[in-house]
Order: C-alpha cells, then structure tokens, then sequence
C-alpha cells in the first residue's frame, strides 16, 4: 500500500500559486517543437501520398463522389467517442493525432503492405483466387490492427497523463479506427462508382448504393469495435502498477490479437455461404458492440464514483468547499455549474468551470491510484499542480458548483416533530438548522471539517447530517431530518486522517471558512 503525503497547504488566496507551480502539460517528446515538426511532416506526407494512391484507384470523380459519401459517419463517430470521455476529457489534439495517424499513416501502411503480401501470396502460389482470400481474412487484420494500434502505443507512452485507464484507451483506439474507416471507405465507395460507370447501374441496385449501405448504415463502427479491443488493453495496462511489468505487455498484446482474431471473422464471413456475413454481423457484431458499449459505460459509472470518494479528503483539508464533491461526481450538476456560470459570467466563465471539473477528475484519479499503490514518483508535483490548477479558477468555479449541487441534491423524506409548529411540514419557509454534535475533538471555533461551522444538507429542524456533522445551515427548507453526504471524522483542529489505511492523519493546515 503506498503511503500518501500530507495534503500540500492551500495558497493565501485564489491566484496565490508560484508561476512554476502552474500545471504543465507533457509535451509529446522532450524537444517539443523538433518532434512535433517530425510526427507532422511524417502525417502530413502520409496523407499525400495515400490521396495519390486513392485517387489513382478511382479517379478524380469517384474520389469526390466515395469522400462525400465517407465522411457521413465520421462526426457521429468522434462525437460518441468523445462523449464517453466527458468524466475526464483529454486535450483535442490526441484525438486530432489519432484520428490523422488512422486516415493517413495507418491506412497508408496497410494499402502497401496489404497489397504486397497478397502480390507474393500470387505469385508463390499461382492462385490468385487463393492469395485474395488468404490476404483479406489473414494479412490485412494482422497489418491493419498493428497499424492502428501504433497510435494507442504512441499516446500511451508520450501522453502519459491523458492516458488513465480504460475510456483512454477506448476513445484513442476508436478515433484512430475512425479515422482508418474514413480512408478505406473512400476507397471502396469511389471503386463501386467507377463500376457503376462502367455497367450503367444507377439507384438502389447499383453498386455504390450497396457498398454505401454494408460499410456506413449497417457497420460503421466495425473498426472501432475491433481496435477499442485494443484499447482497452492499453487502458488496464494504465491501470496497472508500474512494477507490473508482464501485465502491462501481456495485457495490450492479448487485446492486439483478440482485434486481429474479430477482424479476420468478419473479413471471412463473406466466404461462410451466402448468409454467413448476416449470421456473424446478428451473432457476433452486435452483441460485441452491446457488450462494449456497456462496459464502457459501467467504467464511466465507476469514474464518477471515484470522484465522489476521493475528492471529500481533499475538502477536509479547505481545497473544495463540501459540496463539490458530490457536484463533481454528477454529470448533470456539471453540466449545470457551466450553464450557471456561462448565464451570469459568460463563456469565458463557463470554460473555466469546465477546466476546472476537468482538474478536480483528475485529482481524484490521482489520487485513487496513490491509495492502491499505482502512483508514479511525480505524485507530490502532479498533485501540487493540479491542486493550484483548481485554486486559480475557486471564484468562478465555486458558486457554479454550489448552485448545481443545490439544483441535484436528492430529495429527503421528512419526518414532522413530534410538537406543534406552525407552517406546513416537509418544504416551509426560512433556513434549516441542523442540530447535532461536532465529529471533531479540538478546539470549539476551531474551522473544521465536520466542526459546528461545518454546513449540512439538512430540510428542516432536526438532526441534520451530510457534509460534516453539527450545528449549520443546510441546504433545504421546511421542518423535518437533515439528511447529505457523508463526511469524513475530524479528529481535532486541522488534523483529518488519511483517505486509506498506511496513511498519516496530518496534521493538515485547517480550511479556512469557505466563500
């Protein structure tokens, strides 16, 4: 179990960090500028050459006529992917890298290779018929998943600190894989136009109007679905502790070939009779897409849940007022703190609420992985950084996120007391005050979390308990029991314990009251 530091103490005010406390993105190589100019002169020939060699392939016209069509899926696509990513969103430009490596570098890549082998498959064999098959259902799910996968391996290993876990690792892969699609489709619907020109077939029965409706309507996320395999791999390998080394190359390895493996099935299913690629697409495609779709969404679920657990130790110690954790761990209080602060500050307002969710996630992964162990050796830095992130934007941020917590929280059964009292039970006038005792055992003015200042999510007058337990104004109105979140103990003024067992309960510097 790793033993995690005493919380850094907060900044004199908002704005207060050191200048070389400022978050600093990594860069994609250490010498940034020389190695960007390279990965985009490499992309930016790639895509050179793979529109020659496409548009030699189907011609000026069918070119035009297969983009148009190709393009269709492909904001569908990323904004899917990047939905899923919204717990913890990473920076635009890995997805701009993912999505250029798969159009242009990886598609290139395979045209060649592809292309190639089968060439030699022919010509050992004498049998084309032979080497097209042996090429499409074994060399291009080989060549082609290797290729994709470069682009996870290269995100993996320079954008370290974007890639967390499993949605990572799911939202790079598919990009990439979308991007891929994205070329191959151009290629394969600019072809059936150029076929159609020939035979004069026009309407539902031409050619392009079938390769249209296989490729786009029935499986454009055939290979994302192959290629997130792989990511998936890449985001349990970043999950892994750092002395796991056979995991973090097994892992993504198993995921490469389980890829290659659904690939190849679905390349050959048009060999299986004349049912065969419906019974793969309705047997294996859909259900693989389902289970996906869940998992990842279940991993999204629990993101969320980490947020809630861990960012309460970091309140405890006056970084985040009570309630932002519970805000921070709801997509829709989100989503109502930057229209809360997009409607009275403007845009500029609602993006810093948006960078600052963003931080916060973060935070709290950081943390998570400290507790299990999973932590690399720059913990103390990232975390002062992150930490100082959120400090900087705490006046715009904070009264958004307090009012989305107010808009979310869940609604409390009450109970009347058992005395007369005027009004109507349950939503009354005026504000609450729950009565109840102080967790912590310093002294009495002391600003605590979980001390008599400490406010609640109390309705009513009764005993109320959420975000520290004692004497405070809650959240609700009306007469009846308090009822919030969960707080952790106070163990006297300024010392809180750690978020796990092996950790040192402080001391910490107390918070000061919150604004």
């Amino acid at each position: 179990m790793a033993i995690s530091p005493p919380f850094p103490p907060r900044p004199p005010h908002p704005g207060g960090a050191p200048e070389d406390a400022v978050l600093r993105h990594a860069h994609w190589w250490q010498h940034r500028w020389a190695r960007y100019g390279a990965l985009i002169t490499l992309l930016t020939l790639s895509g050179l050459v793979i529109l020659a060699l496409v548009r030699e392939q189907t011609g000026t016209e069918g070119f035009l006529v297969g983009l148009g069509l190709a393009v269709l899926p492909v904001p569908l696509l990323v904004a899917a992917f990047r939905w899923l990513d919204r717990v913890e969103p990473g920076p635009w430009r890995n997805l701009v890298f993912a999505f250029a490596w798969g159009a242009c570098a990886a598609a290139l890549i395979a045209i060649i290779a592809n292309s190639f082998a089968t060439r030699w498959i022919a010509t050992a064999t004498a049998d084309p018929s032979s080497a097209d098959t042996l090429g499409a259902t074994v060399i291009a799910p080989i060549v082609e998943e290797s290729a994709k996968a470069a682009a996870v391996l290269l995100v993996f290993l320079f954008r370290r600190r974007d890639f967390t876990g499993i949605v990572d690792g799911v939202v790079i892969a598919g990009v990439t894989a979308t991007g891929f699609a994205f070329t191959e489709n151009i290629l394969y619907l600019g072809t059936a136009f150029g076929t159609d020109q020939l035979t004069g077939d026009t309407g539902i029965a031409s050619v392009t109007a079938a390769t249209f409706f296989v490729r786009v309507i029935m499986s454009p996320f055939a290979h994302p679905l192959f290629t997130v395999l792989t990511g998936i791999g890449f985001g349990v390998a970043a999950l892994s502790g750092d002395r796991q080394h056979l995991r973090r190359v097994l892992v993504p390895l198993g995921g490469l070939l389980l890829a290659m493996g659904m690939h190849a099935l679905w390349n050959g299913s048009s060999s299986f009779g004349e049912f065969g690629f419906f019974a793969v697409y309705a047997a294996i495609m859909v259900p693989a897409f389902g289970l996906l779709t869940w998992l990842v969404v279940w991993t999204r679920q629990r993101e969320l849940r980490t947020v809630r657990e861990e960012l309460p130790a970091y309140a405890a110690a006056g970084w985040l007022t009570p309630a932002e954790p519970f805000a921070l761990g709801s997509m829709r209080a989100r989503r109502l703190a930057r229209e809360y602060a997009g409607r009275h500050l403007g845009k500029p307002a609602a993006r810093e609420v948006a960078r600052y969710e963003a931080y916060a996630t973060s935070l709290a992964f950081l943390r998570h992985r400290g507790r299990r162990g999973r932590a690399g050796a720059d913990f103390l830095v990232r975390e002062r950084e992150l930490l100082n992130e959120l400090w900087r934007r705490t006046d715009v941020a904070r009264p958004a996120l307090d009012h989305a917590a107010r808009m979310t929280a869940p609604p409390v059964r009450v109970a009347p007391p058992p005395w007369p009292v005027q009004g109507v039970y349950g939503y009354g006038q005026g504000p609450a005050h729950g009565q109840g005792h102080s967790a912590g055992f310093g002294h009495p003015t002391a600003p605590v979390y979980g001390s008599p200042t400490a406010p609640t999510y109390g309705n009513g007058y009764g005993y109320g308990y959420g975000y520290g337990n004692g004497y405070g104004n809650g959240y609700g109105n009306g007469y009846g029991y308090g009822y919030g979140y969960p707080s952790a103990h106070v163990h006297g003024p300024g010392h809180i314990p750690g978020p796990g067992p092996g950790y040192p309960a402080g001391p910490y510097p107390a918070p000061h009251s919150h604004r």
